[in-house]
């Protein structure tokens, strides 16, 4: 279990700190719920204490493993499908998995794809969104601003 002000990532939207746990009455049911405030964005996210398993809400990692996705990020890029669909697929399971280093490992190649061929309009909205949710880990893992992570991040990828 969780508590305020614990860092934790929530899949396919990004990292955020628990602000608040609540119950609700939702059709005569009342249940907890964690309020999660994700780094980056305004955006707010309840997650029923019951469901963090299912939907895969974990703790950001530590300053130690930021090492290991920046490693990730330099490293080249891993055998992709040349068939748009199968590729956009395999991604997309690697983003939903909240796996970090999966992640990164999206972020690498789509932008290493982008630079070499371009990326279709659904590729590069899936970048950026993989990007985003990269971004707001190292952010909290890291205490350091968006602006230096993006830095960081460039850096790796160049």
């Amino acid at each position: 279990m969780f508590n305020v002000g614990d860092r934790v990532v929530y899949p396919m939207h990004g990292a955020g700190i628990i602000e608040a746990v609540e119950e609700k009455d939702i059709s005569g049911t009342v249940e907890k719920y964690y309020v999660i405030r994700l780094s980056m964005g305004e955006m707010k996210i309840m997650v029923p204490v019951s469901n963090v398993d299912l939907v895969g809400v974990r703790e950001v990692i530590g300053k130690d493993e930021v090492g290991k996705v920046l490693d990730i990020l330099k490293s080249k890029t891993s055998v992709m499908s040349s068939n748009w669909n199968r590729r956009y697929r395999a991604n997309m399971e690697k983003i939903k998995s909240g796996n970090i280093y999966e992640v990164a490992e999206v972020v690498r190649n789509l932008s290493i794809r982008d630079r070499e061929k371009g990326l279709s309009t659904g590729e590069r909205k899936m970048l950026e969104n993989a990007r985003q949710i990269l971004l707001s880990e190292l952010v909290l893992a890291q205490n350091i601003t968006e602006e230096q992570v993006e830095e960081m991040v460039e850096g790796c990828l160049s």
